[in-house]
């Protein structure tokens, strides 16, 4: 089965998932301005993804022998559309050093599937970040 290490970054995972879900909805919610409507549904569509995600990487933990986490790493909504852009960014690029360490560990352990699964995971993240990275773009 897998290791203490790679069930303790798969919950991980999950607890950054649970988060983003949540930070992404409150701000779909809760953004303002010119363009809240536009920027609110891609918040929310993402959030979805997200949560997808979150139930995948659960599913995994528990299939390997591991208990999966609620709890989610701290939220962060932001104030503006800008900060809220800004605050989901660094979320993504915390997420992308974290899938890649566990693609690392999952290969080093010979375990293809957990590896696909984040090599996947991680390719809809970087469409994330680089989506964000756009929108925050002058």
């Amino acid at each position: 089965m897998a290791s203490k290490e790679l069930l303790d970054r798969l919950n991980d995972a999950i607890a950054r998932e649970i988060q983003v879900s949540i930070q992404y909805i409150w701000q779909h919610v809760m953004v303002k301005g010119i363009h809240a409507e536009s920027l609110g549904d891609i918040f929310k569509k993402i959030s979805i993804a997200e949560m997808k995600h979150a139930e995948k990487i659960a599913e995994r933990l528990y299939y390997l022998g591991g208990v999966p986490t609620h709890q989610p790493t701290p939220i962060e909504v932001g104030k503006t559309a800008k900060e809220m852009l800004q605050l989901d960014k660094k979320a993504e690029e915390e997420a992308l050093v974290l899938y890649r360490k566990i693609i690392t560990l999952a290969d080093k352990e010979g375990d293809v599937v957990t590896s696909n699964m984040f090599t996947d995971i991680l390719e809809e993240e970087e469409e994330h970040h680089h989506q964000f990275s756009r929108l925050l773009e002058d």
